[in-house]
């Protein structure tokens, strides 16, 4: 018999931790391979990490609500076979099966005790694995004025978990810390919360409503976000729809929505400006010559984002019928990790909450998102007379560092015009 590893997977671009949200077995269980092991949430996504061997789980070292880093181990499973470790092992990282990565090895060395409070930087920035905090830790340690660093982990190597910073709140040490606290610059404290039991609830965050508050924390202090708006007559595409729905609906059996039509415009406009679809480096601006449109999608817990591969070289029918699968996984929590990486642009429907102008944030290291809007009878001026048309508007949040003001309205100036002069021969099939 010999042990895998399970370690986090990469769970998205740019995402370095993850979050166990849930254990799917326990330890002694029997795993088959490819049986969901463990649920994983990030701000983009809430997955279900499959088994990539079969056999018993004989340890799990990262406990419900704990927040690791990618590549670091999660649980071992006891597989058959002899108990050497593979000749070849796969660097830590995403590997094939799902993104989870493993590696079978012999069992782990013995490590020395994890330091004392005195051995670490106040706030959790000293040496060893209990100094090193995941972001969502070290802010609720410091919101409760608690010293991450003297507190004892229970997590994995020593690791501080937000367990153990709620425990140390619950026993009042955050007091016993406040006094000797030394003098920092002048910034907003976070207050605790404090509810009227009569008339108020205080509701627990998700692991992901905290890592989608985070993410967007995160996303407006890198970037200078700037946006604009540009208002669309789309009548001869609602009309067309309204023609074809049942038809189409009967011939590929899925709903035809507006979604695959701006999906498709949206593409072709990014070609003519490729600054849209790129990201931001200290060594210059990287243009993506291919197009990975992350389509934003409203679940109960929050948002996900799953993404098109070279959505640009689909036809319109493969288009509708990967966005239909991709958005009932999304909202069924069956989204594998490769589902939700390499978005290089995002579309978002806010239209579809009844909502005519928004200023969404951008899904970083992306430089820009777009949503679309309500569709909406007004009256407006056609040829000098007053006629009821269908309108839409789209809004256009960018990263000010990449996109000027003009190319942005240009952008949105060529999808107008595109969705504006729509004919069934725009289709690309």
């Amino acid at each position: 018999m010999g042990l895998a590893q399970i370690k986090m997977p990469q769970l998205g671009e740019s995402v370095t931790e993850g979050t166990v949200d849930k254990w799917l077995k326990h330890e002694g269980d029997f795993v088959k391979r490819d049986e969901p092991l463990v649920e994983v949430v990030t701000d983009k996504v809430n997955a279900e990490i499959p088994s990539p061997f079969e056999g018993k789980l004989v340890k799990i070292s990262a406990t419900e609500g704990e927040t690791v880093r990618v590549g670091a181990v999660i649980a071992q499973i006891e597989v058959a076979g002899a108990g050497t470790p593979a000749a070849a092992a796969p660097p830590a990282g995403p590997a094939r099966q799902a993104g989870v990565a493993h590696t079978e090895v012999p069992p782990e060395p013995k490590v020395g005790p994890a330091p004392g409070p005195a051995a670490g930087a106040a706030g959790g920035d000293g040496a060893g694995d209990r100094a090193r905090l995941s972001p969502a830790v070290r802010k609720l340690a410091a919101e409760h004025g608690i010293d991450a660093a003297s507190l004892r982990g229970s997590g994995m190597g020593g690791r501080v978990t937000r367990d153990d910073v709620l425990a140390a709140v619950g026993s009042g040490q955050a007091a016993a810390q406040a006094a000797p606290a030394p003098a920092a610059p002048a910034q907003a404290t976070p207050i605790p919360a404090r509810v009227d039991g009569a008339r108020e609830e205080l509701m627990k965050l998700s692991v992901m409503r905290r890592s989608i508050a985070e993410h967007m924390v995160r996303s407006l202090a890198t970037s200078p976000h700037a946006w604009t708006l540009q208002e669309i007559d789309v009548t001869n595409l609602v009309r067309y729809r309204d023609a074809e729905k049942e038809s189409f609906k009967a011939r590929h059996g899925a709903a035809l929505t507006y979604l695959p039509f701006v999906v498709q415009v949206v593409c072709e406009v990014i070609k003519e400006y490729p600054w849209l679809n790129s990201t931001w480096t200290d060594e210059g601006v990287v243009l993506k010559h291919y197009i990975n449109m992350g389509i934003a999608v409203s679940i109960p817990d929050g948002l996900i984002v799953p993404v098109v591969k070279d959505a640009d070289q689909r036809g319109f029918s493969d288009l509708v019928r990967t966005l239909k699968d991709l958005i009932e996984r999304a909202r069924n929590k069956h989204l594998k990790p490769e589902d939700v990486q390499g978005g290089t642009f995002t579309l978002n429907n806010t239209g579809a909450t009844g909502s005519v102008a928004s200023q969404p944030i951008i899904n970083q290291p992306q430089a820009a998102i777009l949503t679309t809007e309500s569709i909406v009878k007004r009256p407006v001026v056609v040829n000098d007379g007053i006629a009821v048309r269908q309108i839409m508007n789209i809004c256009l949040s960018f990263d000010h560092r990449i996109v000027d003001g003009m190319m942005a309205g240009q952008f949105l100036g060529a999808i107008k015009k595109r969705l504006e002069e729509w004919t069934p021969g725009s289709i690309r099939l």
